[in-house]
């Protein structure tokens, strides 16, 4: 299994780089690249151009730029599918440390003849923690060609299953999974979090 992390974000809402953040003894993005190394065969890391991660792990993992700069996570999701062979991927945030493996793993068993999965919460979804298929390259690359840049145009074009709330409470009925970090109190909470769990 491939694994995406989209870390091609400017923190602004943090004000400094989030990935860089310690969690306990570990870095954010060291959080995610631990959650998916146990099921991923290759890790790569979507980032803006230029954009220097500035960070060092023992799990093998790999950079790729943006092709189409500036233009958000539907940029980071055409980069990272463009740069694997593996027909499906998952795709993340940078900023989600409590990744349940177990779920991600009963979406990647859900895509059969999908080209998305990805969770749906009433009427909120998580294109960010998603399974992707190549087959959405060229989709996007149409989207990114006339500047659209909202991924939920994509779900227009392609097959989507979505991953509905009861099936989510079975391997994470609290939906930490979707917890991600974008302020200050943000990353509080998950430090305080990741103490009580141990």
């Amino acid at each position: 299994m491939t694994s995406i992390i989209l870390a091609g974000g400017k923190s602004s809402r943090l004000g400094r780089n989030k990935l860089l953040e310690t969690i306990g003894e570990k870095t954010l993005i060291q959080w995610v690249v631990d959650r998916l190394a146990i099921m991923s065969t290759e890790i790569i890391i979507a980032t803006a151009r230029g954009q220097a991660i500035g960070y060092f792990s023992t799990v093998k993992t790999r950079t790729v730029e943006d092709i189409y700069p500036g233009k958000g996570p539907l940029a980071g999701i055409h980069a990272g599918l463009g740069a694997t062979a593996s027909p499906r991927a998952i795709v993340v945030s940078c900023d989600m440390p409590f990744l349940n493996v177990s779920l991600l793993r009963y979406m990647a068993d859900s895509m059969l003849d999908f080209d998305i999965v990805l969770p749906r919460i009433g009427k909120m979804i998580e294109p960010l923690c998603a399974v992707y298929s190549r087959n959405c390259l060229v989709p996007i690359q149409k989207l990114l060609d006339r500047d659209e840049r909202q991924i939920r145009k994509l779900f227009d074009l392609v097959k989507v299953r979505y991953i509905e709330e009861d099936e989510i409470n079975r391997f994470d009925p609290e939906h930490l999974s979707f917890f991600n970090i974008n302020s200050q109190d943000d990353l509080e909470k998950a430090r305080k979090l990741a103490a009580e769990r141990g």
